[in-house]
């Protein structure tokens, strides 16, 4: 099993390179892929870069160039659903693209010659997932310190599991972010790479899962510093749900 982890943040992807004892860097694409092993799993990491189109190039050249058989996308993204807060994970077990809009020759949200909007994640592993991230949440003052949590306000963060879409846009006014919630009602989250991901892997056939780590609440009334949070929570939630992950297999 090679497993391809794909961050699309440099903080989030120095905490994984920092727990792979034996990278390599191979350069392909204009990206620095580093090929090595985690608690003696073979795996292949990277950085996306941001965006649809980004986030499809890098997941085609790991499929195509170095071969993974499963691809974990970790990342931040803004928090729609009612109950997800900042400092909350999510878990996707399907994606949408927001943004596509092919009417009226295809359905609003349509892949066009697809027949499908939604793109699912691989049940199986986005549950192992699910199960770690809940036990990393359960004292997240064990991975994050106690003076994160109290300057963040973490309290009692949760795990939750469903819609997440994506689009070329960074979703940061309260309309959009309203305006994304009447018209997809069970979104729980926004972000702008995963759903290109899982369209990429549905075409493969290749298992695909995405945790993201809530930074924000996608409207005007983003107070969280977010380059400071990438690096003191969402890279840390991230490196603590793998580490599980890995020594669980």
């Amino acid at each position: 099993m090679r497993i391809g982890l794909v961050s699309a943040m440099h903080q989030e992807l120095a905490a994984v390179l920092d727990r792979m004892p034996d990278e390599q860097r191979q350069r392909a694409a204009g990206r620095d892929f580093w090929v090595g092993h985690w608690h003696g799993h073979e795996v292949v990491a990277v950085l996306s870069r941001v965006g649809k189109v980004a986030a499809a190039t890098t997941a085609v050249v790991l499929i195509e160039r170095f071969g993974v058989d499963r691809i974990v996308f970790t990342g931040t993204a803004g928090g729609l659903g009612d109950g997800v807060r900042v400092g909350d994970l999510v878990l996707a077990r399907e994606f949408l693209q927001h943004d596509i809009d092919a009417s009226p020759l295809f359905p609003r949200f349509e892949v066009p010659l697809t027949g499908r909007a939604r793109f699912p994640t691989d049940a199986e592993l986005s549950g192992a997932l699910t199960a770690t991230a809940r036990a990393v949440l359960a004292a997240p003052a064990d991975t994050l310190g106690a003076d994160v949590v109290a300057e963040f306000g973490l309290q009692a963060p949760r795990v939750h599991e469903g819609l997440i879409v994506s689009g070329d846009r960074f979703v940061a006014t309260t309309p959009e972010s309203a305006a994304l919630r009447r018209a997809l009602p069970d979104a729980l989250a926004v972000e702008m790479e995963g759903a290109a991901v899982a369209q990429v892997c549905h075409d493969y056939g290749l298992p695909f899962a995405a945790l993201r780590t809530i930074s924000d609440r996608a409207d005007d009334a983003a107070h969280v510093d977010f380059m400071r949070f990438i690096d003191q929570v969402a890279s840390r939630y991230s490196a603590a749900v793998l580490e599980a992950y890995f020594g669980s297999l």
